[in-house]
């Protein structure tokens, strides 16, 4: 069985890891997807993308599947009014996908 979804990308610095997670578990989202992520943008480059002993990557790329676009651009919004101003960050939403699970999301 198959769903429509939306994918909302947001990649940003790990510093927001917990007040990003918040943001999206207060707009009604089920779950979401964090990876390490390392590169480079207007900011510069944020990790030589080497592994280390230690936190090798400062930032982190969420991956939030919603059920309409609208929750995604309200977490998206929310988001980058918050932060974008003071820490590096990028969002963007995938529309229109085909989510193969058989659960509600």
């Amino acid at each position: 069985m198959t769903q429509k979804a939306s994918k909302l990308v947001i990649v940003t610095e790990k510093v927001l890891l917990n007040k990003v997670a918040k943001i999206i578990d207060e707009a009604g989202a089920t779950g979401y997807t964090v990876v390490a992520a390392g590169g480079k943008g207007s900011r510069g480059v944020r990790s030589s993308g080497q592994p280390t002993v230690g936190d090798s990557f400062s930032n982190v790329k969420f991956e939030v599947l919603t059920p309409s676009r609208e929750m995604a651009v309200k977490i998206s919004d929310k988001v980058a009014a918050k932060f974008f101003e003071d820490y590096s960050g990028i969002s963007y939403v995938c529309d229109v996908m085909e989510v193969l699970y058989a659960h509600d999301f």
